[in-house]
């Protein structure tokens, strides 16, 4: 049986060493190659969302018209807009008759009514892509009086001081 000379483990070890390296430089392109295909997705959605934010107004004002006009033509092409959007992702943040979330809508008013945080009125729509808020939708939000309030924190007083009154 023939052992190894010095040199054939040095040389063993040297090849073993640069198959290592070159695994590792592999493995270093590979993830750099994943990075910059992210990067240029990333930049592909940012690029397009800028774009689209500049276009709300146009399809608001479109909307607007439409209300005001009427026009069977003028239907055809909002649809056509939308469609756009859609294809791109946007979809309209829903909020009418919804509860006020902070996150999706911007109330522009409060007014009072029966109902605690909730949407009665969308004053300008809102948009957004997947979970990026493109715009939020301004909203007119319905709070109960203070009068209501104060009587409902009375009645829950009064309901405690009882409890309080028969336990002892």
């Amino acid at each position: 049986m023939k052992t190894k000379r010095p040199t054939a483990l040095k040389d063993d070890m040297a090849k073993k060493q640069l198959e290592d390296q070159l695994k590792r430089a592999l493995a270093d392109y590979q993830n750099l190659e994943r990075r910059v295909e992210e990067e240029r997705r990333l930049l592909s959605q940012l690029s397009s969302a800028l774009l689209i934010e500049k276009l709300l107004p146009v399809l608001d004002n479109l909307e607007s018209a439409q209300a005001h006009l009427n026009d069977q033509g003028l239907d055809i092409v909002i649809k056509q807009f939308k469609d756009i959007l859609n294809s791109e992702g946007v979809e309209e943040i829903q909020a009418d008759e919804q509860e006020f979330d902070p996150n999706l809508h911007e109330a522009t008013e409060v007014t009072e009514g029966e109902n605690d945080n909730r949407i009665v009125k969308v004053v300008r729509k809102g948009y957004k892509i997947g979970d990026k808020v493109l715009r939020v939708a301004q909203v007119v939000v319905e709070k109960r009086s203070a009068g209501q309030t104060n009587e409902e924190n009375e009645e829950e007083k009064v309901d405690r001081t009882a409890e309080f009154n028969i336990e002892n």
